[in-house]
């Protein structure tokens, strides 16, 4: 019972970072793209990179701490359901070269964040 209480309290507190976050992306870049989600997306790859190399390489976090950090903290900052939804309503509007600038970003951007969160965890590690 406590670990689904650390992973809710943790999802809560990935949520509000998201919002805070997207919020002032969107509110500064003042453009039709969605680079609050992109912005989002990538930070939240890039964590889950040098989390996922600390926990692997160095044990320093235990299932239960794996579960609150990705499925509570980082997995309430990103979602992939904002992605799908900005992209569809770019395509519907006609915006096909912004639909795929934001495909292209989320996706190959997200996944070279995870190599660099990836490296980072393992030169900044103990």
């Amino acid at each position: 019972m406590l670990k689904l209480l650390a992973v809710a309290a943790a999802g809560a507190a990935g949520t509000l970072a998201r919002y805070w976050l997207s919020g002032s992306v969107h509110r500064y870049s003042k453009a039709s793209f969605p680079s609050g989600t992109l912005v989002v997306n990538l930070v939240g790859c890039l964590v889950i990179g040098v989390i996922s190399y600390v926990s692997t390489q160095y044990a320093l976090i235990g299932p239960d701490g794996r579960a609150v950090l990705f499925v509570g903290l980082v997995g309430g900052f990103t979602t992939f359901s904002a992605f799908g939804l900005e992209t569809l309503e770019l395509l519907r509007g006609g915006s096909v070269v912004l639909a795929g600038v934001n495909i292209l970003g989320n996706v190959a951007g997200g996944l070279a964040a995870v190599w660099l969160g990836w490296s980072a965890g393992r030169v900044l590690g103990p």
